[in-house]
């Protein structure tokens, strides 16, 4: 690929992670049981720390993300620092989709009555949905690179 190509995956890939972090930190103060508590409360709220908590498997799949696509301008894409950081998205994404069903099935057992939790739910089964597309197409691209590299390395090896 060529280098500006690289460059701005790798824009692209801080940016989404840039987003995701004023995000996690301007919602929790919008959102309507917390509207009305001051900052310490609301960010010592358990389920606020659930979510930042579980957003550590997502920022270091961008990270390794990044450098994926690093090894990949470096023309080291026959790696195994490639195919590390692929097993590494791939785990962070089955991570992430647990922690997220996990936090779907809490408020749906223990949300108010009087509150509708349809939409956090639905929001819970769509990124629930990406996540697992995610661990699979980094599982179909970790094997066909590990097959490859494996390929690369007989063929070293009769010369």
């Amino acid at each position: 690929m060529k280098r500006i190509s690289i460059i701005f995956l790798q824009t692209f890939v801080v940016l989404i992670g840039i987003i995701a972090l004023v995000v996690m930190i301007r919602f929790p103060l919008t959102e309507g049981r917390a509207k009305h508590l001051d900052v310490f409360n609301v960010y010592a709220d358990p389920f606020i720390l659930y979510g930042y908590a579980s957003s550590i498997a997502f920022f270091v799949a961008l990270y390794k993300a990044f450098k994926l696509l690093g090894y990949i301008g470096q023309n080291k894409v026959f790696s195994s620092n490639a195919a590390e950081a692929l097993k590494s998205i791939k785990y962070c994404a089955i991570v992430l989709s647990a922690l997220i069903v996990a936090a779907g099935l809490f408020i749906k057992l223990s949300h108010n009555k009087e509150d509708d939790p349809a939409g956090f739910l639905a929001m819970c089964i769509v990124t629930t949905f990406l996540s697992i597309v995610v661990a699979t197409a980094a599982a179909l691209f970790e094997k066909i690179l590990q097959n490859a590299i494996d390929m690369k390395s007989e063929n070293d090896l009769t010369i």
